[in-house]
C-alpha cells in the first residue's frame, strides 16, 4: 500500500477511481480499495469530506471489474449528480472489494450450521482498526462519526448493520440494501433486538417487492425491530420497498441516489 495516495485528475467518475492493494494484519488476504474523490477534492484544498465505505468495492464504478460484467451501481455518477443538484454532500466513496471465496464468511456476523461463515467481527475490525485510520490519515475527511457512513447489499447489507451497531461511535450512516435477514435463522434480528447503545445510527433500509415475499417481510420485520429499539422513521430510519425491484447491481443502481440524499443530506 502507498504511503501517499495520489489525487486522480476531475473528470469522469471513473477516472477519478484510484485502485490500491490493502494489506491487512487481521484478516488473511489482501483486497483491492477503490477510491473516488468528488470534483471539490482537487479545486478546494482547504476542505475535508465526508465518507462512505461500501462493500462489494469491485461492483460500484468499474464495469470492467463487475461481478456481472457491465453492471455496476453507478456509484460515482450518483455522488456525481447528487453533488452537482446539491441534494447529498460530496463525499468520499471507499469501496472494499470482496475476495471472492471468503465473501460469505467475511460478511456474515454468526456461524450457520450448514453454510458456515460467521467472520464478521473480524472484518469490522479490519474496517475500523486498519482501514478507516488509514483513510483518515492519507485523505482530507471530516473523520468523525456524524460524516462516517458504511453500506452493502445483500450479505453487504447485513454485514453493514451488524457492524454499523457493533461500532455505532465509528458509522453513523448506514445503507442496508436488499439485506440478507435469513442468515443462520435470521439472527440478526435477535442481535438489534439486544442493542443497548444510546447511539442510533441514520439507516437507510430497502427490498425490491421482487426478491420474494418472504425478503420483502424480512425488511419489514427488521424495520419494526429497529423502532422498537428507538429509531425513528423518516428521521432516522428510512425503509423503501420498491415496487418490481429485483436483486441486482442495476435496481441498487437505480436507487442509490436516494441513498445518498437521506445518508448524507448536504450541509
Amino acid at each position: 500500500m502507498p504511503t501517499v495516495i495520489p489525487l486522480p485528475p476531475s473528470h469522469s467518475p471513473i477516472e477519478r477511481l484510484h485502485n490500491y492493494s490493502f494489506h491487512s494484519e487481521i484478516l488473511p488476504d489482501d483486497r483491492i480499495i477503490s477510491i473516488y474523490l468528488p470534483p471539490q477534492y482537487e479545486s478546494e484544498p482547504d476542505r475535508r469530506f465526508p465518507v462512505f465505505y461500501l462493500h462489494d468495492g469491485q461492483n460500484l464504478i468499474d464495469p470492467q471489474t463487475s461481478f456481472v460484467a457491465g453492471h455496476t451501481w453507478r456509484a460515482g455518477i450518483a455522488a456525481d449528480r447528487t453533488n452537482l443538484a446539491g441534494t447529498a454532500a460530496p463525499m468520499i466513496l471507499v469501496g472494499i472489494a470482496n475476495t471472492g471465496l471468503r465473501r460469505m464468511a467475511e460478511y456474515t456476523p454468526t456461524r450457520d450450521y450448514r453454510l458456515g461463515g460467521g467472520e464478521g467481527h473480524a472484518y469490522g475490525r479490519m474496517l475500523t482498526e486498519e482501514l478507516k485510520p488509514f483513510i483518515d490519515s492519507h485523505l482530507r475527511t471530516l473523520p468523525d462519526v456524524v460524516h462516517t457512513g458504511l453500506g452493502g447489499s445483500s450479505l453487504g447489507g447485513l454485514i453493514t448493520l451488524y457492524i454499523g451497531l457493533q461500532f455505532p461511535e465509528i458509522f453513523g450512516k448506514l445503507a442496508v440494501m436488499s439485506p440478507s435477514v435469513w442468515w443462520n435463522q435470521r439472527s440478526i434480528l435477535g442481535f438489534v433486538a439486544e442493542y443497548e447503545s444510546k447511539l442510533r445510527p441514520r439507516i437507510w433500509l430497502d427490498i425490491g417487492t421482487a426478491e420474494g415475499t418472504r425478503h420483502v417481510r424480512d425488511a419489514e420485520l427488521l424495520s419494526r425491530r429497529l423502532i422498537q429499539q428507538g429509531w425513528k422513521p423518516g428521521q432516522d430510519l428510512e425503509l423503501l420497498k420498491v415496487a418490481g425491484g429485483i436483486h441486482s447491481e442495476d435496481a441498487w443502481a437505480a436507487r442509490f441516489n436516494q441513498v445518498l440524499e437521506f445518508l448524507f443530506p448536504p450541509a
